[in-house]
């Protein structure tokens, strides 16, 4: 999880570019903590779509009289991935979970296979 604050206004999730493994990053919660004030707090996501270009998605609007907290569901994102309070002063806990997928070793299939046919 990350914290987003007046101060602290963005958080990046990244992962090692030479890494050969699948990532996924998944945002299962994000809610006003002690010392929020009765104002809007937008967070927004901010990643790459098909084409490569940034884009900059609103994900959550919380207030603390009408919604202090959004579950959402275990929101897929790919990394890299930056979390930004877009509007208010928060501060704004998100909560979630990074899955690595070690891909197979593709000379281990292929022996593998050829083992098989014999």
């Amino acid at each position: 999880g990350c914290e987003l604050t007046a101060s602290t206004k963005s958080y990046t999730f990244q992962v090692d570019e030479e890494d050969d493994s699948d990532h996924i990053l998944a945002l299962s919660a994000v809610c006003l903590t002690d010392g929020a004030k009765d104002e809007c707090n937008v967070v927004e996501v901010i990643g790459r779509n098909h084409k490569s270009q940034e884009i900059a998605v609103p994900v959550a609007n919380l207030k603390l009289s009408c919604q202090p907290l959004l579950s959402l569901d275990n929101f897929k994102l790919q990394p890299p991935v930056t979390f930004r309070l877009a509007a208010g002063s928060g501060p704004v806990h998100l909560a979630g979970w990074h899955r690595i997928v070690h891909r197979e070793d593709a000379s281990f299939e292929e022996d593998d296979d050829l083992s098989e046919e014999e």
